[in-house]
């Protein structure tokens, strides 16, 4: 989309066959086409060091997030990766080991921070101008597992609830973790304790297809997270709003180039995508000029050109531009997995209130 990134090899399907149809699709050469990330991997990294790709992209179920990641890392390669960062915990401290001794760049695709105006949001949140934040809301409701699609050959769903292949959490794991990415990044807060109810809906599911989370922050602040993939009729409107002392904000994706900025004592405020009165770090991930839709699509890519942005200037020896450092990272993919295990076990307990220490 930025003509940052060039697609050069990859391994795209567990079935050797149809990753060679894939990159014939592709129009990528047959030599760089390969049956399994594990070849990829090890002859991508006998090539010359100008000819072999920079970093890999990794788009699979949960279960095989943490393998492939931590092959790339030692093999020299920077790595994309799909939230949530592993199938548990474990495996997201182990893989924040190599990151750290590999010293390569990892960013974790938490597609919605990628959204200029929620890029906006946090700048304005961190300015300080709405005084201390003492409130904070997000939710995502999704409908699509309203019924038991697992059982329909629906491949999607078969994998998203399936524990072997999701981990421990259903909606909590796929969705949730997004919403409570948002909340943090948006307050520059972060979550210290928590108190979750997680129900089962649809009969027959192995894993959880709704909750509601209350939260305690480091400064005091209390939130509540809903995250559900049994609210019929609804897409992917996932919500912020966070309030401080004087005023606050509130961003939706149905509506993504929009934020409202609220205040006590006056009218609310309309800023828009695009327009020139936004932050430098707004401005940096907008394409388009005010009034011309930028959406999901955009809001991944701006994610993958700031890691693009700073992979080259590694490369090159150069030092990034701070803007370009704004993507998740590992840390972000910690406190994700922290996040997933935390609910989890305060879904199963009668405590109120559990510790969101590691």
């Amino acid at each position: 989309m930025d003509s940052e990134i060039e697609l050069v090899c990859g391994a795209f399907s567990s079935d050797a066959e149809k990753s060679a149809q894939a990159g014939k699709e592709l129009h990528l050469l047959p030599e760089r086409v390969y049956g399994s990330y594990k070849e990829m991997m090890r002859r991508e990294a006998e090539l010359p060091v100008d000819e072999r790709m920079d970093f890999v992209s990794i788009v699979t179920p949960n279960h095989l997030h943490f393998a492939p990641a931590k092959l790339a890392l030692e093999n020299g390669f920077h790595v994309v990766l799909d939230k949530p960062m592993t199938f548990d915990l474990n495996e997201a401290k182990e893989l924040e080991a190599v990151i750290e001794q590999s010293g390569k760049y990892f960013c974790l695709t938490h597609t919605y921070t990628g959204y200029p105006m929620v890029k906006e949001a946090r700048q304005q949140v961190l300015s300080g101008k709405f005084g201390t934040i003492r409130k904070i809301y997000v939710e995502y409701p999704q409908g699509w597992l309203s019924n038991f699609l697992e059982s329909n050959d629906n491949k999607q769903a078969a994998w998203r609830t399936d524990p072997t292949k999701s981990g421990i959490a259903g909606a909590m794991g796929d969705i949730g973790t997004h919403a409570f990415n948002l909340a943090e990044y948006v307050s520059g807060l972060k979550t210290t304790k928590l108190c979750a109810d997680i129900n089962i809906v649809v009969e027959g599911r192995k894993l959880d297809d709704d909750g509601a989370v209350l939260l305690k922050y480091n400064n005091g602040a209390s939130g509540v997270l809903l995250a559900t993939q049994v609210a019929a009729g609804e897409e992917n409107n996932i919500k912020i709003r966070v309030y401080g002392e004087k005023g606050g904000i509130e961003w939706k994706q149905e509506d993504p180039n929009t934020l409202l900025v609220k205040w006590l004592d006056k009218p609310t405020e309309v800023w828009r995508a695009g327009t020139g009165y936004l932050s430098s770090v707004a401005a940096h991930n907008c394409r388009t000029p005010a009034g011309h839709p930028e959406g999901y699509l955009e809001a991944f890519a701006n994610h993958y050109r700031n890691f693009a942005l700073c992979v080259q200037a590694q490369l090159a020896g150069e030092k990034p531009k701070a803007e370009w450092l704004d993507f998740p990272g590992y840390e972000d993919g910690l406190r994700g997995m922290l996040f997933i295990e935390k609910v989890i076990e305060s879904g199963k307990s009668d405590a109120k209130w559990i510790s969101m220490e590691v």
